[in-house]
């Protein structure tokens, strides 16, 4: 019975290219299911053969670790570059997007707590 390794929700694709070429190195035989049209399932990958879930689910941990490793010294060494992501650059890059969300972050903020506001003028 097919056994689910993996949720592809939120994973970036060079992740799943490089699980991809993990279980396929290490011999395990696998399948994708692809995510549905209006993204109720983001897709997975999932093992043929349930009795591989232990080595497979092994080698995903293995390697997440690695990744997570290798991810984090990389932010690490963006910031000492000082070519990491801030919030000014962002704005700097697209400050009309970045405007309104704080419109709109702001505009829900209002509603949410005038009622608040109001309960002690009556």
């Amino acid at each position: 019975m097919a056994k689910r390794l993996m949720n592809l929700r939120n994973v970036p694709a060079d992740e799943a290219d490089e699980v991809r070429e993990l279980l396929t190195r290490e011999g395990i035989d696998y399948y994708e299911t692809p995510p549905n049209r209006w993204g109720l399932s983001a897709g997975g990958i999932w093992l043929r053969d349930e009795g591989q879930h232990p080595a497979a689910r092994r080698l995903l941990d293995d390697y997440q670790r690695e990744r997570q490793r290798r991810v984090r010294e990389a932010y690490e060494q963006q910031k000492r570059d000082g070519t990491a992501e801030t919030v000014t650059s962002l704005f700097l890059r697209n400050p009309l997007k970045v405007t309104a969300y704080v419109a709109l972050v702001a505009i829900i903020l209002y509603f949410s707590i005038r009622p608040f506001f109001s309960m002690g003028a009556g």
